[in-house]
């Protein structure tokens, strides 16, 4: 569990939400976010301690996280019994264009749920729209939302065309409110607000908690709340399903796939658990706030250690701790041995130190997860990246360091140049990507795999979350550092494409204003 010699000063611990509000704050304003830096994980901590970190801008930025289109929109648009508006113009809609083929990934024999159909529509704002307010044109959409769907809710996303020139989105729902069956809800995740993805995530969830989430009529004992990352598969979902199932517990999932009645039922539940630490925090911080639902951030449910103790964390608050310990002996008596398995397939590879090193990219908490699973593995991760951090783990950060060791890291959004140049400095023995990131590494010493999977992954060798998938996601990592043809014709047949002088500067992030 976290180390607890961080002043609690440091953190948001005295945050409140405030659902007068239209929207939550920024990460940036509530938990000091950031989305550059480079450097030691200690030296991160340290900073984070003193409140002394901030975004910083680039000179040179090949692509970076939209609130609204980056993970926000295909998670929202698969509400069920929901429909979406995209309140901008016709642009910041198209991803939702893939969102059905995607998750029509899983079979339904897996449980993907029958009625799952997408309902979105878009305002299209035009230039008119801009100069003379677009309230006419949202109304319109709003209508043409109920008649052709009649929805439970329609979620409102804003862009930053609508942000930009303010338009009162909460005026026209409180007009249209009466008229509407539907529960209309606002959610401001225009990109200008912020710089930092995971606003996105609280500005949703500011929405579900404020028109959606219900006064409990009763409490239900047996009830997990699960707000999990779209990049957990559906193997994922399936295990964690099947542990709380052992228990007599059931996972209310939100929000992929979820229905509209089990966002309105959150406050009911005996507890909230995190897949993601960062994505549930807002939720979990509201539902005990408003609702006294209890919570905990940490840990996930990546790696034997870890799942032990998050099945422990559920099980104190839902009164089956014995059963939780017949359950732990029983899922370890099936999984050690192959866990043993794996250290010494990973130990009869190891040429540095006695240890494999690999270099692992995505979200901050699956940082706080991951590098303790890979220790548990029997391999290290000297560097690794984040797309960015707050305040929120710095607690989960000493406990990593504690664990594994210090290490280097760089706060990144995305940006492929800077991946590059640490990927060839650090040379790792297996370099980790994001399914959704793109590109590959192209070294020759180096194997590369995916970091993660996604939700619409349904294949076995896709888990990584539970029992399983530490097993699932070790004899991948293990397959991949045996065979590197993948890696070796990438290399011979595309080049890298940056230049050797940028690549043999020191600091990585040599387009950023201030470095770190």
């Amino acid at each position: 569990m976290a180390n607890n010699n961080i002043n609690p000063s440091d953190l948001d611990t005295d945050f409140k939400l405030d659902l007068s509000k239209n929207t939550c704050p920024t990460r940036e304003d509530r938990a000091n976010g950031i989305n550059v830096f480079f450097g030691k994980a200690s030296e991160l901590l340290e900073e984070g301690k003193k409140g002394s970190l901030k975004c910083t801008d680039r000179d040179f930025q090949q692509s970076g996280g939209c609130l609204l289109n980056f993970y926000l929109s295909v998670r929202v648009a698969s509400i069920r019994d929901a429909a979406v508006i995209f309140n901008g113009p016709v642009g910041c809609s198209t991803t939702a264009l893939g969102y059905n083929e995607y998750f029509r990934l899983v079979p339904q024999e897996l449980g993907r749920p029958e009625d799952f159909e997408l309902h979105w529509l878009t305002t299209n704002l035009s230039e008119d729209d801009v100069v003379f307010g677009a309230k006419d044109t949202l109304a319109e959409a709003i209508r043409e939302a109920q008649e052709r769907y009649n929805p439970k809710a329609i979620f409102i996303l804003t862009t930053c065309v609508t942000g930009i020139i303010g338009e009162d989105i909460e005026g026209t729902v409180n007009e249209l409110q009466p008229e509407i069956d539907a529960t209309i809800v606002p959610i401001h995740c225009e990109a200008v607000r912020s710089r930092i993805i995971q606003t996105g995530y609280d500005a949703f969830w500011h929405a579900v908690l404020k028109y959606l989430v219900k006064e409990p009529e009763k409490k239900q004992e047996d009830l997990v709340n699960i707000a999990s990352m779209l990049s957990y598969t559906w193997q994922d979902r399936l295990e964690v399903i099947r542990l709380l199932g052992e228990l007599g517990l059931r996972a209310n999932f939100i929000p992929e796939f979820c229905t509209v009645e089990e966002l309105e039922q959150l406050g009911e539940a005996a507890v909230t658990a995190p897949i993601c630490p960062t994505f549930t925090d807002y939720l979990s911080k509201g539902l005990e706030q408003e609702f006294g639902v209890p919570y905990f951030l940490y840990p996930s449910p990546v790696g034997i250690t870890n799942t032990d103790a998050w099945l422990r964390q559920i099980a104190k608050f839902t009164g089956k701790e014995k059963e939780c310990e017949e359950l732990i002996a029983r899922e370890h008596k099936k999984w050690v041995p192959k866990l043993k398995e794996l250290q010494k397939g990973f130990q009869d590879l190891s040429v540095k130190d006695g240890k494999l090193n690999v270099l692992g990219s995505l979200g901050q908490g699956r940082l706080v997860t991951q590098l303790p699973y890979f220790d548990e593995l029997g391999i290290k991760a000297t560097s690794a990246m984040a797309q960015d951090f707050d305040n929120l783990l710095l607690n989960e950060l000493q406990d990593v360091i504690d664990t594994v060791g210090d290490f280097d890291i760089m706060v990144n959004t995305f940006q492929s140049a800077e991946q590059v140049h640490i990927t060839k400095h650090t040379n790792p023995d297996v370099a980790l990507t994001c399914p959704l990131q793109g590109g590959a590494w192209k070294l020759k010493t180096s194997s590369i795999a995916r970091l993660h999977a996604v939700r619409g992954d349904p294949t076995v060798a896709s888990a990584q979350c539970g029992y399983s998938g530490s097993i699932a996601y070790g004899n991948l990592l293990l397959q991949t550092l045996k065979n590197k043809s993948f890696q070796r014709i990438m290399t011979e047949e595309n080049g890298i494409v940056y230049q050797d002088w940028y690549l043999e500067q020191d600091d990585p992030l040599y387009f950023v204003e201030k470095g770190k």
